[in-house]
Parts: structure tokens; C-alpha cells; sequence
């Protein structure tokens, strides 16, 4: 299992695959990601990758012998077509799920004939249902992962914006996620 993205959504998805038994997770991100990578490693990820310092794909096949990975998770965000052509890059054997996020237009190039040589299924992931947030609930409440580290960082309404700044990685060090509180 490849895991693009340590933010939100990729830390949650780290969580859901071991929940549900992935025997290897690895997560990608960049150097700006380091507290969101240990996280990851925290939340049960086998390996994490900073694609900047390291040839992304190179290192997943390092990982996995030379096997690539079954499934692909775009967990990123403004980061165009590079993980998705990463993504169909690392799925080595055939039959491989590759679940995009979708946020760009348009995607001169694709790789039509590398997605339908591995018989790659290509998922969208949009939205969540009133069942999922009843896991996710439950999740939170069993204590088996430390979910309470994604927030590290909390601020009042009056410094939304200083908040909206450290997500995006200004001015602050070691943000995973932070919370407004409208009390402080």
C-alpha cells in the first residue's frame, strides 16, 4: 500500500490500513512533511519516503523487492499530475487500484497505455458516508492508534490567519493539523 500525502487525509488512511490489516504501508511526502511523516510512522506506517530527498519509485521498489505495491491512496493536494503517475508507476502487478483524489482539470499525457497494460482500476474518492463517520467515531474512541497527535497546534479565532499560515507551512515548526477554538 502506497499513501501519498501525509496530511488529513492520508494520516487517516495510514490508520484505516492497518485497522484493516495491510501487511505494508508506506507513506510519501516532502521535507516540509517530517513531523507529518514520524506521525505517520506513529500511526503504523512501515516506511515513509520524503520524495524530494529520495527517487520516489526507486525506494518503493527498494521497499518491496522489486514487486511495486497493490494499492495507490492520492492523498495530496496541489501537487498535479506527479503522484498519480507515480502511483501508476508503482503498481507492478496487474489488477492494481489506483484511488485519486481528482482536484486537476485536465491531465495532458496520460498514461492510457501503462493503466490499461497493468489493468490498473482507477478510483475516485470524493465524500464520506453517514457510516463512515460512525467508524471513524469508533476509531477515535478505541484508543488504538494515538489519533490525539494529529492536532499540535491550536490557535483562537483571532489568529485564524496565523493558523490558515502554519498549515501551509509558514511561520511555525512541527504542524501536523491545527484546531480553532472560538473560547480562546
Amino acid at each position: 500500500m502506497l499513501i501519498q500525502g501525509p496530511g488529513q487525509q492520508g494520516l487517516a488512511q495510514t490508520v484505516a490500513c492497518k485497522q484493516a490489516g495491510a501487511s505494508l504501508v508506506i507513506v510519501t511526502g516532502t521535507g516540509r512533511d517530517t513531523a507529518r511523516l514520524a506521525l505517520a510512522r506513529e500511526l503504523g506506517a512501515d516506511h515513509t519516503v520524503d520524495v524530494r530527498a529520495e527517487e520516489p519509485l526507486q525506494r518503493v521498489l527498494d521497499i518491496t523487492g522489486g514487486r511495486g505495491v497493490d494499492v495507490v491512496l492520492d492523498c495530496t493536494a496541489g501537487a498535479g499530475v506527479t503522484p498519480v503517475l507515480l502511483g501508476v508507476d508503482a503498481l507492478k502487478r496487474r489488477g492494481g487500484t489506483l484511488l485519486i483524489q481528482g482536484e486537476m482539470a485536465s491531465f495532458p499525457d496520460f498514461p492510457v497505455k501503462k493503466v490499461t497494460e497493468k489493468a490498473i482500476t482507477i478510483k475516485s474518492a470524493r465524500g464520506h458516508s453517514y457510516r463512515s463517520c460512525e467508524l471513524a467515531l469508533a476509531q477515535l474512541a478505541s484508543d488504538r492508534f494515538p489519533l490525539h497527535r494529529l492536532t499540535t497546534h491550536t490557535y483562537g479565532l483571532a489568529d485564524a490567519d496565523r493558523a490558515i499560515r502554519a498549515v501551509g507551512g509558514e511561520g511555525e515548526d512541527g504542524v501536523v493539523h491545527v484546531s480553532l477554538l472560538p473560547w480562546k
